[in-house]
This record gives structure tokens, C-alpha cells and sequence, in this order.
């Protein structure tokens, strides 16, 4: 729960070439879990100023004294400043609010019909964030999602905010299972079998039926001059090394898994080496050198309608039924392997939680 009493919202904390918006969050959120969201996305997250009653993940400079907010570091320019009380014109059951001040870097507008998911085009119009401000836009949408609050944009100096976004958690249907054991194909189809018998492996390809006839004895471009006999050979080098990939007999480091969800779309699972982890298993013995990565992602049928902010009924009936099943194939994955869940966004998930 928030601290019991907290500060007012001042009017204003930016300067003229910095941008100002609020993280806005619901009573059942902890500081401490707004902490977590930024070490997740941000390398060099720490506290300037550690909200009083919150014990820091790292080392910080200092604990705020009576009544004075924290101060949240997610890069040398962006700073969240909270929590506060929440102000006027801001959603109901709003509890505590962080003051984030970042760099003003805005580039074109959203092109018109272009997805706009998030609502950011809406909240933009003159202009969407770029760069440093973009970095903290997204995860400050990414985190009112995971954390079920809101974000209000451009806030003024003084006044209520004008325009807020209050991402559907809904929206965030995929997941990724960190782990450093490998399942084979069949043995994942019969994990995750247990979940969803209409699973199939995706493995089949197409034989490679050799270079194009002829080719050999075709110039490489216009106005080539390159001896016939010696681009014969050439040709045939290139088919030996060809051919000794083919027969090589090389282990596999990566497949696939398809389950047809019908009018609901598709669900792939893609299994294979992972080098680039969320920053919070980088430390972690077992990933050291890497892990192995199993990512269930839903498809829709309507392409179109994921990616509007309002989409249809239809849609969101099928994207409900769907996140329910790619939520149990990740846990049915983790009861097998262990490792890490994350979320689209990249915040850890408990298995517990799904």
C-alpha cells in the first residue's frame, strides 16, 4: 500500500526544454514494485532519494527526510519524483502519482490509419516522442499496464492534466520462458500437449532441390568477363559447401510449435538460443552465457484490430480466450524447465500469477 499521507503534486518540476507526464497508480501498488519495473528495462535505474519505508535494491545516496518525495533515476536525464497524492482530473481510485521528467524530443506525428494501440498517437498529435523521451513514454505505458494505473501526458504547469492513457492490461498476451534447459521437440509437444492436445510440431521444410539450372554458366552481372571454366568452378566450390551443410548432421538450435486456436487465430511456440536477456537475469549463474528462450505468441486472425486502441468486441473476446491458453502453456513449459517468465514488456512474471 502507499505511505499514508503523502505530499501534494507540486505545479511544476520541469524546465522549458523538458517534458512532463505522470505515472499514475491504483492503492495495491507498492514503490517498491515501481522500483523492480524500472530495473527491468533500465540498466542504470537506481534511487537519487529513497521514498521513506522502501528498502532500495541497490545502494542509494540517501533516504528522504519527512514529508520530501524519492527521487527514481532511470538515466541521466529522466528522473519519476513521487509518490505524491494524486490531483484533480485524474482517474478514480488513483492513490499515488510519480512526477517524470525527461527530455522533450517529439519527430513526426502518427500517420494517419497507423496502429495506435496505446493511444499514443491520440496523446501526440503534434508530434510522437523519439529517443530518450520515447524510451520513457513506452515504459511508462508498459508499467500503468503491468501495474494497473494510468498515464497522464504533457502535464501543465498548473491545472488538471489533459490528455490520460489507461493501457488494457489485456493488451499484453505473449510471454517468453527463460531457462537453461533444452526441451527436445517431442518432448515439448508432449508438455505442452497436456495443456492443448491440438498442438503440432512446425518442423517440416521443403528439400533444397540444388542451384537453378544453367546458373553456372551465367555472367554474375551485366558486362562480366570472368572466364567460363573459372566460374564453373567457383560454382562448384560453393556447391560442396552447400551440400556439406546439408549432410552435416549439425544439432538443432531452434524449432517451432502451432496450435490452431480456429475463428481464435494461431498460437506459436518458437524454442531456441537466447543471447539477449532482460536485464534482471543478466546476473543470474544459469544465464551467464546465454539461455534457452521458449516464446508463446498469440495471432490473431484480425491483424487490424490488435493494433487499435478500442478494437471490436470479437476481438477481445478472442484475444481473452487466447491469453488464457498461452498463460498455461508458459506455465506448463516453466513445470518442466524451470527459468524465468516475462511478459512482453520484458517484467518478470510469477508462475503462481497465471
Amino acid at each position: 500500500m502507499p505511505p499514508a499521507s503523502l505530499p501534494p503534486l507540486p505545479l511544476s518540476t520541469a524546465a522549458g526544454y523538458q517534458a512532463r507526464h505522470l505515472l499514475v497508480l491504483p492503492g495495491d501498488v507498492l514503490v517498491d514494485e515501481v522500483e523492480t519495473l524500472a530495473v527491468s528495462r533500465f540498466a542504470g535505474a537506481r534511487w537519487d532519494v529513497v521514498p521513506a519505508g522502501v528498502e532500495p535494491a541497490t545502494v542509494a545516496p540517501r533516504t528522504a527526510a519527512p514529508g520530501e518525495p524519492g527521487v527514481l533515476r532511470t538515466s541521466r536525464h529522466t528522473t519519476l519524483t513521487g509518490p505524491f497524492a494524486p490531483g484533480p482530473g485524474l482517474p478514480p481510485g488513483s492513490a499515488m502519482v510519480f512526477d517524470v521528467v525527461t527530455p522533450r524530443e517529439r519527430g513526426e506525428a502518427a500517420f494517419p490509419g497507423s496502429g495506435d494501440r496505446d493511444g499514443l498517437g491520440r496523446a501526440f498529435p503534434a508530434g510522437l516522442p523519439e529517443k530518450e523521451e520515447r524510451r520513457a513514454v513506452d515504459w511508462l505505458v508498459e508499467a500503468a499496464r503491468r501495474l494497473g494505473g494510468s498515464i497522464a501526458v504533457d502535464v501543465p504547469s498548473s491545472g488538471a492534466p489533459g490528455i490520460v492513457l489507461t493501457p488494457d492490461p489485456g493488451v499484453a498476451v505473449d510471454m517468453t520462458l527463460y531457462s537453461d534447459v533444452w526441451l527436445e521437440p517431442d518432448a515439448a509437444q508432449a508438455v505442452l500437449g497436456q495443456v492443448d492436445g491440438r498442438i503440432r510440431l512446425a518442423m517440416d521444410g521443403v528439400d533444397w532441390q540444388g542451384p537453378p539450372a544453367g546458373i553456372a554458366d551465367k555472367p554474375l552481372y551485366r558486362g562480366e568477363q570472368m572466364d567460363p571454366a573459372v566460374r564453373k568452378q567457383i560454382h562448384a566450390a560453393a556447391d560442396d559447401v552447400d551440400i556439406a551443410a546439408l549432410t552435416s548432421g549439425e544439432p538443432l538450435d531452434g524449432y517451432g510449435l502451432l496450435l490452431d486456436l480456429g475463428v481464435d487465430g494461431m498460437i506459436a511456440v518458437e524454442i531456441g538460443d537466447e543471447p539477449d536477456l532482460p536485464f534482471l537475469l543478466r546476473g543470474l549463474p544459469w544465464a551467464a552465457g546465454g539461455a534457452v528462450s521458449y516464446r508463446v505468441r498469440w495471432e490473431p486472425d484480425d491483424l487490424a484490430a490488435s493494433q487499435d486502441e478500442f478494437p471490436p468486441m470479437e476481438y477481445t473476446v478472442a484475444r481473452k480466450r487466447s491469453a488464457g491458453i498461452v498463460a498455461a502453456l508458459a506455465k506448463a513449459l516453466h513445470g518442466a524447465v524451470g527459468g524465468e517468465i516475462a511478459d512482453e514488456a520484458g517484467f518478470l512474471v510469477e508462475p503462481d500469477d497465471l
